[in-house]
C-alpha cells in the first residue's frame, strides 16, 4: 500500500470478526503505542465499527504506583473470567483521587473485546490476544502530543511517565509483534500488515478501496 490511501474501519472490523477466538469466546483485540499516540480515539472508533464492542482502559487499570506493574491484576480479573466465557470487573483507577472505586467496569465475553493504552501488547498477554495493532506515530511527536493535551497542570506527571515508558518499552517492546500498524491521516486511518503479520486474513485490510475514509 503506497501513500495515505484510508482504511474503511468496518472493513477493519469485518476482519478482526473473523480471527479465531482467543480468550475463551472471546477475540482479544489490543490497540498499543506510545502515550498521545491516539490509542483511545482509534479504539472507540474501531468499537462503533464493531457494532459497540467492550473497551478495557488500561488508564482504568493502572495507577501512580503501578504505571505498567498490574499484569497479574489484569490476567486475573480480565483475562481469566473472559476466558470463562463470564464477564470481567474490576474497579476503575480515579487518576485524581488517587484511588481504586468506587466506578466498576465491566466486561462482557463479546464476540471482540478492545484492550487499549500502553502496554496493551506486552509479553505476558501475547498469548490471549487474537490480534495486536499498534498505532505508528514516532515517540517524541506522540509525547508532544499528550502534553498539548494534557496542558501544564500535567507536566509533571509527563516528567515522570516519559522514562517509565521508555523503559518499559525497551524491556518489553511491542511494535515488533505488531499484526497491523495503524497510521492517522488527514482523511482517517491508514492501516498496514505489521512486523509480525501471524494472523491469516489480515493482509485483507491493506487492499486499497479507493477514497472511502474513516472519519
Amino acid at each position: 500500500m503506497t501513500g495515505h490511501q484510508p482504511t474503511p474501519l468496518p472493513r477493519l472490523a469485518a476482519t478482526l470478526r473473523r480471527l479465531p477466538p482467543s480468550c475463551g469466546p472471546v477475540r482479544l483485540i489490543a490497540v498499543d503505542g506510545h502515550a498521545g499516540s491516539g490509542k483511545s480515539t482509534f479504539a472507540r472508533l474501531l468499537a462503533e465499527a464493531l457494532g459497540g464492542a467492550p473497551v478495557l482502559r488500561l488508564d482504568d487499570i493502572a495507577s501512580h504506583t503501578e504505571l505498567f506493574d498490574w499484569t497479574d491484576r489484569l490476567l486475573r480479573r480480565i483475562v481469566e473470567p473472559l476466558s470463562r466465557g463470564e464477564s470481567a470487573r474490576h474497579e476503575t483507577y480515579d487518576w485524581t483521587a488517587r484511588r481504586f472505586g468506587p466506578d466498576e467496569l465491566t466486561l462482557p465475553p463479546s464476540p471482540v473485546v478492545i484492550i487499549e493504552g500502553v502496554g496493551a501488547g506486552r509479553r505476558a498477554l501475547r498469548p490471549h490476544l487474537a490480534a495486536l495493532l499498534w498505532m505508528d506515530m514516532p515517540r517524541e511527536e506522540a509525547w508532544q502530543r499528550g502534553r498539548r493535551r494534557d496542558g501544564t497542570v500535567q507536566s509533571d506527571f509527563w516528567d515522570g511517565w516519559e522514562p517509565a515508558e521508555l523503559r518499559h518499552f525497551t524491556e518489553d517492546p511491542s511494535r515488533p509483534f505488531a499484526h497491523l500498524l495503524v497510521r492517522q491521516c488527514p482523511e482517517g486511518y491508514e492501516v498496514l500488515s505489521g512486523p509480525d503479520e501471524a494472523q491469516a486474513g489480515t493482509q485483507i485490510v491493506t487492499e486499497s478501496e479507493g477514497p472511502s475514509a474513516v472519519r
